[in-house]
């Protein structure tokens, strides 16, 4: 495919996606995502549903739209093949999705989109934009119904995956970014206002099932030792309520006694 003449070279969006989709242009078996032939901001992928998980076996096609200000906003993700996790023809909500452009990073990529996508796809969603709970056995046939399914534009999808091309090995850079994606959506707010976004956070089991080694979550920790700290304050605070109510006790006691003792000295 050739752009040329057809969009300014030295837009920053232009020369960032040219060179994305010059990286992209071989599909995996895992993935594969490439740009229509007359719009560079709109991208078609495929991915591999994750093995050890309700969609092992399925194929899954979906949109990327970008905006002209990539990879300084994110793009906007839609899945377009029915599979129980996300809305078809509908912009899903995830923390590397245009509905969170304060979570978006210009060093991610499509590609970090793609594996990050297939990373979340165990996870439940809890009602979030654009996510659907189907039982195990619905997701399972919605797979296998995947492996027919049509793109009026890529045609047969399982057809775009490579059989004998490996997926790619996770660099450290990429690892680093998932991890970052999954303990942002830890972070978020949880009100109905904020998208909800910590319901699509991704598990250790479910990362390393990815080949992903999770890192310790900090703000647990400061959770932690915020939780001691209270109850050490707290205790602190009972023992000097106990200490005051034994002082005040004990000078209205003695000045009852200094009382009784006039009185009866008199």
């Amino acid at each position: 495919m050739s752009f040329e003449g057809k969009y300014n070279a030295k837009s920053p969006a232009v020369k960032r996606l040219m060179r994305e989709a010059q990286e992209l242009h071989e599909a995996t078996e895992e993935y594969c995502a490439s740009p229509l032939e007359d719009n560079l901001f709109e991208w078609h992928f495929t991915v591999q549903g994750p093995p050890s998980t309700d969609f092992e076996g399925g194929v899954y096609h979906g949109r990327i739209l970008l905006p002209p200000e990539y990879p300084m906003k994110p793009p906007n993700i839609i899945l377009l093949t029915p599979n129980g996790r996300f809305e078809t023809n509908k912009k899903i909500c995830l923390s590397i999705s245009g509905h969170h452009p304060e979570t978006w990073q210009p060093s991610w990529s499509i590609r970090t989109a793609l594996l990050a996508l297939i990373a979340f796809m165990p996870t439940p969603g809890n009602g979030t934009i654009g996510s659907l709970d189907y039982s195990k056995e619905e997701r399972q046939k919605l797979a296998k119904k995947s492996l027919n399914w049509q793109c009026d534009t890529c045609g047969k999808v399982v057809d775009l995956l490579s059989k004998n091309t490996v997926k790619k090995p996770i660099t450290v850079e990429e690892q680093t970014m998932l991890n970052t994606i999954a303990l942002k959506a830890d972070d978020s707010p949880t009100s109905d206002t904020s998208y909800l976004v910590n319901s699509d956070t991704v598990s250790e089991n479910q990362l390393r099932q990815r080949g992903i080694e999770p890192i310790i979550n900090e703000t647990q920790d400061r959770q932690q030792s915020d939780v001691i700290v209270n109850q050490q304050v707290e205790t602190m605070s009972s023992s000097n309520d106990l200490f005051w109510s034994i002082l005040i006790a004990s000078l209205v006691s003695a000045i009852i006694l200094l009382v009784l003792r006039r009185l009866f000295l008199v």
